[in-house]
């Protein structure tokens, strides 16, 4: 039975990853590389990776990159002295240092500015740092490990990310496979979160009819294991019944299943959808389909969808705003 740091799924794919998690957890790696499209469960990763090391004892601190503001984020990490700049009253203790002995989790790691990326690269190097406004450097035992849902080597090739620093985290890397490509993973993360919601809700859900299953084999998961799990609890919070049910399944995926290869953007024309709209009305109908697809795909995670876009979360917002989404 799975349970809270676990890997659900037998598909060869996810037992290559629980080998491999398995295997940087014990080495004496410090920096680790997590790939995975959103959804996937980077941050379930590396919680794995601080669990299974000799780290374990000692903390591990989550921290979303893009959620720090941008003037703010090299004092969240490293810290800074009493008088450091306008504001700094007291001397602060970095996540860093308070994560020494155990592990650090960049989460959105390419949103780090090239200060940051820069520090860091030393840090990993030397286990050392300066705090903003220290005369000394201070010295630590932490392992990093950044998640990213991007190719980073794009971000890398357009100057957006350290060629360096990339290489340097690129030393024990973890790509973690879509669930479109794990098989019959999706029913056994069906049972599981059945299970679970099961016990937040109080409920006696028993599976699932017969057509579920082929539907939910069929459909390619644009927001992976988080995209199921808020199916199911969507499924939960709406209905009564004490199965899951073909008719609790949102008509975009059906409409997705039932036409097959006709409904994928890559064999359809893409002009029809707009046939008869001025360039303008096109270019707003585009974008609101656009947004609409990388909310949905992220279970409406704004910071998630606004990384699969390749924008900020305040420019999501705001074009969300603009287009009259909400």
């Amino acid at each position: 039975m799975a349970y809270p740091g676990e890997l659900v799924g037998e598909s060869d794919e996810i037992q290559a990853v629980r080998r491999l998690i398995k295997r940087v957890a014990e080495s004496p790696a410090r920096a680790v590389l997590v790939y995975g499209e959103t959804g996937t469960g980077k941050g379930l990763v590396a919680r794995m990776l601080h669990e299974q090391s000799r780290r374990a004892r000692c903390e591990f601190i989550d921290i979303n990159c893009a959620a720090i503001p941008e003037n703010l984020v090299e004092s969240e990490l490293f810290g800074h002295e009493k008088g450091a700049f306008t504001g700094a009253l007291s001397r602060k203790t970095g996540l860093i240092e308070a994560a020494n002995g155990g592990t650090v989790f960049l989460d959105e790691l390419r949103e780090l500015d090239h200060v940051v990326q820069a520090k860091l690269l030393t840090l990993l190097d030397a286990q050392r740092f300066r705090p903003v406004g220290a005369t000394r450097d201070t010295e630590v035992d932490v392992r990093f490990i950044g998640a990213t849902n991007s190719i980073l080597y794009r971000d890398v090739q357009k100057g957006r990310f350290r060629d360096d620093l990339y290489f340097r985290l690129q030393v024990a890397a973890i790509n973690i496979p879509p669930l479109r490509e794990r098989g019959d993973d999706c029913l056994l993360l069906t049972s599981y979160f059945i299970r679970k919601l099961n016990s937040r809700y109080n409920r006696e859900v028993k599976g699932w009819e017969p057509g579920v299953e082929e539907v939910f084999r069929q459909h390619r998961w644009p927001g992976n294991v988080r995209e199921l799990e808020n199916l199911l609890e969507r499924i939960f919070v709406l209905e009564d019944d004490n199965k899951v049910l073909v008719k609790h399944i949102p008509p975009r995926i059906m409409r997705e299943v039932e036409d097959g290869p006709a409904a994928d953007p890559e064999n359809a024309d893409p002009m029809d959808a707009y046939d008869g709209l001025s360039f303008q009305e096109a270019t707003a109908a585009f974008q609101v389909r656009l947004l609409e697809a990388a909310l949905a795909a992220s279970g409406g995670n704004l910071t998630a969808a606004a990384q699969s876009l390749g924008m900020s979360r305040h420019a999501l917002r705001h074009q969300m705003i603009k287009l009259g989404l909400r």
